[in-house]
């Protein structure tokens, strides 16, 4: 257990933490003493294989089913969070997807719903988890961005749009609100051993990439684990790429 003094009663939101990166989070943060609510869409199964290994390592968290591009819905949950626990110090917004195409070949729906779940997700859920941080003046968010924000990548306009744009997000966000000490950062992973890589010739993925292989999702865990806690108070508005040297 790593845990860090101050940490046994701060609460943690992750959304999309039913399995790879989320879950890691997940399981990082819980293991550092956070009680986790793990939040998923559809896969409860996943979602509760990712509860299981947090209770099986010691520590706590709940399942907290909601869609993310369901605005009323991700206000319940967050209204939800705040009756049982009071507050919430913690926000990763990791849920998101992919829905790859050449520009010339995307349907509107693709642009859409990968818009809704990668941007407007953020939005929906941060909100009012923003607003109690700010009456109590204190919290982290991390925003789960993506390699492709920052450098854009063939056959993904869509993808790479979204989490551009949660990178805008995030910096103006943390100039709106780093005097109340609520710190913003983004987290840009570049291939990671998730099942967002299926489909890739990964042999080929990793001779691109200068370290030579895939990153790990414990590694992406690893520096959520450190921009949420309480040493990392004058970090806000940064993008950390985990990517191997591609970017």
């Amino acid at each position: 257990m790593d845990k860090t003094s101050g940490n046994s009663l701060e609460t943690a939101l992750v959304t999309g933490a039913s399995r790879g990166i989320g879950r890691a989070i997940a399981k990082r943060l819980a293991a550092s003493g956070r009680f986790v609510y793990v939040n998923y869409r559809s896969d409860e199964k996943s979602a509760g294989q990712t509860l299981d290994q947090i209770q099986e390592q010691g520590g706590n968290g709940a399942l907290l089913p909601f869609d993310i591009t369901d605005r009323e819905a991700g206000e319940k949950a967050v209204t939800k969070i705040i009756s049982e626990k009071g507050k919430i110090e913690i926000l990763v917004n990791n849920a998101g997807i992919r829905d790859d195409k050449l520009l010339v070949r995307m349907k509107e729906e693709s642009w859409q719903r990968v818009l809704d779940t990668n941007l407007t997700g953020f939005y929906n859920v941060s909100r009012l988890v923003v607003k109690n941080m700010l009456s109590q003046h204190y919290g982290r968010i991390i925003n789960i961005s993506s390699a492709s924000g920052q450098v854009g990548q063939a056959g993904q306009v869509n993808y790479s749009a979204s989490k551009a744009g949660l990178i805008g997000a995030t910096k103006a966000l943390a100039r709106e609100i780093a005097k109340r000490n609520i710190t913003v950062n983004a987290v840009a992973p570049g291939f990671i051993e998730t099942e967002m890589v299926d489909g890739l010739s990964l042999d080929q993925v990793a001779l691109s990439i200068p370290a030579g292989r895939l990153g790990r999702p414990e590694e992406v865990a690893a520096a959520v684990l450190f921009l949420s806690s309480r040493q990392a108070a004058y970090i806000t508005g940064q993008v950390l790429g985990i990517n191997g040297g591609i970017c």
